[in-house]
């Protein structure tokens, strides 16, 4: 009878064997969308001072934070992300008068949609950070990758990646393309009798 470590070993080329490692730990996903006039500004500051802020936030730059759909919060989830944020302009402070109070609606609004659909609200959050609070920016960073990980992998994300090459299978367009593009006279069988 053989020993069931032989079952679970991968052999190396030397002749040894190894045990399989433990699943690596859960490193969430976050996404930022930052207001260029003061977040995105922060987030630059922040690595202009060389502060450490987890490498899994991707910074996404918006005009302003009025401008962010509910869509796009909702697709960020869908695409995978665990914890999403929105950052804008301290209250008062917007370039776009009230464009940050716009862009915290949209987020309330997102929050009660991803409650009604099964996934916890405090996985998105809206931030006022102003443009030369660079140490913020890399704590809302940190809090939110934290708080990401508390709450856990997205369960979207499990059952978006069986979705064949990790993308939504689109239906067959029904508008086939045009020919391609020919410069010059066209000929026709009326032109060559002239």
């Amino acid at each position: 009878m053989q020993d069931s470590s032989e079952y679970n070993s991968v052999p190396l080329s030397t002749g040894q064997t190894e045990k399989p490692s433990a699943p690596a730990p859960f490193e969430p996903k976050v996404v930022a969308f930052c207001c260029t006039y003061c977040a995105y500004t922060a987030a630059d500051l922040a690595g202009a001072m060389r502060l450490e802020y987890p490498p899994n936030v991707r910074v996404v730059q918006v005009l302003c934070t009025g401008k962010v759909e509910v869509e796009w919060l909702l697709r960020a989830f869908e695409e995978g992300a665990d914890a999403v944020y929105v950052a804008g302009c301290a209250l008062g402070d917007c370039h776009f008068l009230e464009g940050n109070l716009q862009g915290m609606r949209t987020v309330a609004y997102a929050k009660q949609l991803l409650a009604e659909v099964g996934l916890e609200p405090e996985r998105l959050e809206f931030f006022h950070i102003p443009a030369s609070a660079g140490v913020l920016f890399a704590q809302r960073a940190q809090q939110m990758t934290e708080r990401a990980k508390q709450l856990g992998p997205n369960p979207f994300r499990s059952k978006r990646s069986l979705v064949e090459g990790r993308k939504l299978s689109l239906p067959p367009d029904p508008h086939p393309p045009l020919p391609p593009a020919q410069f010059g006279r066209r000929i026709t069988a009326q032109t060559q009798d002239k």
